[in-house]
């Protein structure tokens, strides 16, 4: 992610982002840079419109994580809705069991 990081804070400083100048920017921030990550995140950005990137991640609605939480919950309500009425029914066949066991010595 810090190689990431980096290629942006040089996009941003107006620098061409190539392996020389990304290298020195992760032994700045105290990383040991790996000479083919470096080379494979540059040429992975050539002909990249990063400021486009950046403007259409910016514009990605929110809303997703939101209905994968939303299920989440339902999920665990209806956990919650099974598991009282596993006890309901186990309450009522213990009622039906000592019921049956009475009427033998009733």
């Amino acid at each position: 992610m810090e190689y990431v990081y980096g290629a942006l804070l040089l996009h941003s400083a107006g620098s061409e982002i190539d392996e020389e100048k990304l290298k020195k920017v992760l032994e700045g921030a105290g990383v040991k840079p790996d000479e083919s990550r470096l080379k494979a995140l540059v040429s992975s950005m050539k002909g990249v419109n990063i400021e486009e990137v950046i403007k259409n991640a910016a514009s990605m609605p929110a809303a997703a994580p939101a209905a994968a939480s939303a299920k989440h919950e339902e999920k665990k309500e209806s956990k919650k809705k099974e598991e009282k009425k596993d006890e309901k029914e186990a309450a009522a066949s213990e009622e039906d069991a000592l019921a049956g066991l009475s009427s033998l010595f009733g």
